[in-house]
């Protein structure tokens, strides 16, 4: 069973710039000049992403193997290896859905997540 990753959330870019003012910007009281500055909310997103995909990618590297060598006949030819193998696919998977679970969750919180908040505000966040 193969997953596709869900997006990750994007770090600040070199030369990203915040959003342009407007007119009829509602974070603008009284036409004052809003300063912006890049979530620190969403950023803590995107340093999460970067720690989580190694240590996944590590634990299904740690089961790869051993599931390749005990497919292989040259390593064990027994009725219990079939058990063996069934066994490492069934952890295999559960871990390719847990991974999707997490990565799904941070992904999907980054969405709801501006990434650009006024310089004079808290960060608001999604679902606070």
């Amino acid at each position: 069973m193969t997953f596709v990753d869900p997006p990750a959330p994007q770090p600040l870019q070199p030369g990203e710039t915040p959003p342009s003012p407007s007119g009829t910007d509602l974070l603008t009281p009284g036409g004052q000049p809003t300063g912006w500055v890049f979530n620190p909310e969403y950023q803590k997103l995107v340093d999460l992403w970067l720690r989580v995909v190694p240590l996944m990618d590590q634990l299904t590297r740690s089961l790869d193997r051993p599931f390749e060598m005990a497919r292989s006949r040259d390593v064990w030819d027994a009725p219990v290896a079939g058990r063996y193998v069934d066994d490492l696919a069934e952890w295999r998977t559960r871990l390719g859905m847990y991974r999707q679970a997490v990565l799904t969750a941070i992904s999907d919180q980054a969405a709801d997540t501006p990434r650009w908040v006024p310089s004079r505000a808290g960060a608001p966040h999604a679902f606070s």
